[in-house]
């Protein structure tokens, strides 16, 4: 098969303060190596529904399949494994441990992990901020770089595992036009030229129109 994603019939409620059907009937496939934006205004559903795909939120009906494995119904252990194995975050805010540098941040997912030694881990860390020309800043502390520079930092840090997924939340929002270029850019090349799964939420529609595809949520649905 050539989907990395497969979305068939999710459905999602929220029960408090009252029920709200917060998504509703979604099906959609993803293909391997594909750039997808997930688009929609304020409240329309298109993070709850990342939140889903990351396997991170469990409540909901309908099936989810990623990597011709389904997630549905797999426990919390095993989905945890799964996505250090298969999936990685980027997200608006960095979330960088301010008081590590660049290189031990990028390192933690795959100490966590513990597939490679930490000699391993260190040279292939090294390497993913070579790609992203952030080598030069792998002893800086994480809390000394500008928001562009974490925001790459962080993008190594999720590709550490050398996912085949990335699945991203507003991560452009707190970055200038310059910054969001070189993030697409960047996005772009790790789907085309290595085969990664784009898979990113944005309220940034010029981001979003470089991509192979957009999918667009209104009212907790996919547009058609």
């Amino acid at each position: 098969m050539n989907e990395a994603l497969i979305v068939d019939n999710l459905n999602k409620y929220f029960r408090e303060p009252e029920d709200f059907h917060v998504l509703q009937d979604i099906s959609f496939s993803v293909n391997k190596g594909e750039f997808v934006p997930v688009i929609g205004k304020s409240g329309s559903g298109k993070s709850t529904l990342l939140y889903l795909l990351s396997t991170l939120d469990t409540d909901y009906t309908g099936k989810i399949t990623i990597n011709d494995i389904v997630v549905t119904g797999k426990k919390q252990n095993e989905l945890a494994r799964f996505r250090n194995e298969n999936i990685g975050f980027v997200f608006q805010f960095h979330f960088l441990l301010p008081e590590f540098t660049a290189l031990e941040n990028v390192m933690l997912p795959a100490l966590k992990l513990g597939r490679y030694s930490k000699e391993q881990i260190e040279e292939n860390a090294m390497a993913k901020l070579r790609g992203l020309q952030m080598d030069s800043f792998a002893n800086k502390l994480s809390s000394k770089l500008s928001g562009g520079q974490q925001q790459r930092v962080a993008i190594a840090r999720a590709l550490v595992n050398d996912p085949s997924i990335i699945m991203a939340d507003e991560p452009t929002g707190n970055l200038d036009s310059v910054n969001t270029g070189i993030v697409f850019d960047i996005f772009r090349d790790l789907s085309h030229n290595k085969g990664i799964t784009i898979l990113t939420v944005t309220h940034d529609l010029d981001f979003a129109k470089g991509a192979d595809r957009v999918i667009e949520m209104v009212d907790g649905k996919i547009s058609v």
